[in-house]
């Protein structure tokens, strides 16, 4: 049946049969699964050219949505077809029902991906039975808004891909250097001015190349109230990142009160037109804590997730140890150094998300100086970072550069459009795996998931991040939902050929992933350049 992510039992019926769908196919949808029902309509249905309407009282639907919590998780579900139950949809909760909704939609073939229907198609499902659960509730995608932006229809599609993948997280990076992209209406020029910069970098670092056109724009709070509401139902959760106290050039160039301004003329700074790790931080002053107060306060107005991402990553401390201003601070403050003076930061944002009932995270430079306490941690630069963070009993989500970084370069050929970093090909991606061997059974419990993250300095365009996140965000979905065997033991060879056919789905979604032989001859950009790591890659 070619199912992604593999399923844990599916297996056909031994009659061989099918169920036929046509004008007459009904959708009975029990309490709880309306949401379902409605996604079913507009995409199955305008996929088949079939209306799904509910059965006349009294009579079975074709396809049947159940709530049942019998041996079935919130997510876990149960898919029948059968001649006597027709297609039966049963899911431990509202998201269980959902998920099995996707395999359906698998199992109707690649045609049903598509928005409207072609001619002549017959519809049928063949009998069988699937039965599935995840394996981790945290199954995500950071999409980097900040760098590049992307209109909200391209976010939507992307929570649509998300979905078709069975994955339940879209971590929006919202903020940095490069870009401020969300509405505060209480501080205007955080998007007059920080969402726009003169010119971008073309490569990274060393690169001579730029792009000359101005490049930005942002997200109105409605635009983001409806991904959120879009997302929510698909069953997907978006996290938002504002980025502190690192990354946040745009902030500062929009208020300038916000930098080290005894240290550098805070007034001057532009929104950042390059990448890298950039020495102009936030000054860790009482003004400042209120004003990102301020801005969060509006965002939990926006985001109901549980976490909220605050980053904490590639924070350098030199402008900090040259400040007179902060170094009264930390003295003020009772603190060491400058290490703990990021970590009071961190945990003086945990105390007040706490306070509202949300949840802190951030990436593992939130260890330095001490581990908030409540915050859970994004484990980027390896997995030492989360092993350290689930000892301590805190939760972790593991996103290792080095396996589930889908910027990194994907071949070592010359026409890879941007080859940055370590090859991760697709077989590298499936071999993923989320929980470290070093980690007890208690303190892997804390492994509450993986994410893949999908960095945009060198994306300046859709089509560039479906080149760059498919087939490998594929792989990964399979690594975060299903019960797979240790790396070494995978069957990558099976997954490949399970692939054969779910390019077609791809393929019927417009989604232009890197083909299996390469890139295709559009898909090269010769002359852009990167900046390659040297040694051999690292496997942590």
């Amino acid at each position: 049946m070619d199912l992604i992510p593999a399923p844990v039992e599916a297996h056909r019926h031994a009659d061989g049969g099918h169920v036929d769908l046509g004008p007459g196919t009904t959708l009975d949808a029990g309490p709880g699964t309306e949401g379902t029902a409605r996604w079913l309509r507009a995409t199955v249905g305008a996929a088949t050219g079939l209306p799904l309407l509910p059965p006349p009282a009294g009579t079975p639907g074709t396809i049947t949505l159940r709530l049942v919590a019998e041996r079935l998780g919130a997510e876990g579900h149960r898919v029948t077809v059968s001649a006597a139950d027709g297609v039966r949809v049963e899911g431990g909760g509202a998201a269980g029902v959902f998920w099995g909704a996707q395999t359906v939609r698998q199992l109707l073939g690649a045609d049903a991906f598509r928005r409207a229907p072609l001619p002549e198609r017959a519809w049928r499902l063949p009998h069988c039975s699937v039965e599935d659960a995840p394996r981790f509730g945290w199954r995500g995608v950071l999409l980097d808004v900040a760098r590049h932006f992307m209109p909200k229809d391209v976010v939507l599609r992307y929570v649509d891909l998300l979905a078709a993948h069975k994955l339940n997280v879209l971590h929006l990076h919202l903020t940095d250097d490069q870009g401020w992209r969300v509405e505060i209406r209480r501080y205007p020029r955080l998007t007059e001015v920080g969402a726009w910069r003169t010119r971008t970098k073309v490569g990274l670092r060393e690169s001579p190349l730029w792009d000359e056109r101005p490049h930005g724009g942002y997200y109105t709070q409605d635009d983001l109230r409806e991904i959120v509401a879009y997302a929510a139902e698909r069953h997907v959760t978006v996290v938002p990142e504002i980025d502190v106290p690192g990354h946040s050039q745009a902030a500062i160039a929009a208020y300038p009160e916000l930098g080290n301004a005894d240290v550098v003329d805070t007034g001057a700074l532009p929104v950042l037109t390059g990448w890298g790790i950039n020495p102009n931080v936030l000054a860790p002053t009482e003004a400042t804590v209120r004003f990102y107060e301020n801005v969060l306060a509006e965002l939990l107005e926006v985001f109901p997730s549980e976490f909220v991402h605050i980053g904490g990553d590639e924070c350098p401390k030199d402008q900090w140890r040259a400040s007179a201003t902060v170094q009264a601070r930390i003295k003020e403050l009772g603190l060491r150094d400058e290490d703990e003076l990021q970590s009071w930061f961190v945990r003086h944002f945990d105390t007040w998300l706490s306070g509202r009932g949300r949840r802190l995270i951030g990436w593992d430079e939130i260890l330095e100086g001490g581990l908030a306490e409540g915050a859970a941690v994004s484990s980027w630069r390896g997995y030492a970072g989360g092993i350290a963070a689930a000892r301590a009993g805190h939760d972790v989500v593991m996103c290792p550069e080095s396996q589930v970084y889908l910027d990194w370069r994907q071949s070592d050929g010359e026409d890879e459009p941007v080859p940055i970093a370590h090859v991760r090909t697709l077989e590298d991606v499936y071999r993923f795996e989320p929980v470290p061997d070093d980690l007890t059974a208690k303190e892997a419990a804390h492994v509450i998931g993986a994410q893949a993250n999908i960095w945009t300095e060198t994306m300046d365009s859709v089509r560039a991040v479906d080149y760059m996140a498919f087939p490998r965000l594929a792989a990964f979905a399979e690594t975060v939902w299903s019960r797979l065997p240790a790396p070494a033991a995978r069957d990558h060879e099976g997954f490949a050929a399970r692939m054969s056919t779910h390019y077609g789905r791809l393929d019927a979604l417009g989604v232009e992933y890197r083909p299996p032989g390469g890139p295709l001859p559009w898909q090269r950009r010769p002359g852009v350049i990167g900046r390659p790591i040297e040694g051999p890659p690292p496997i942590v």
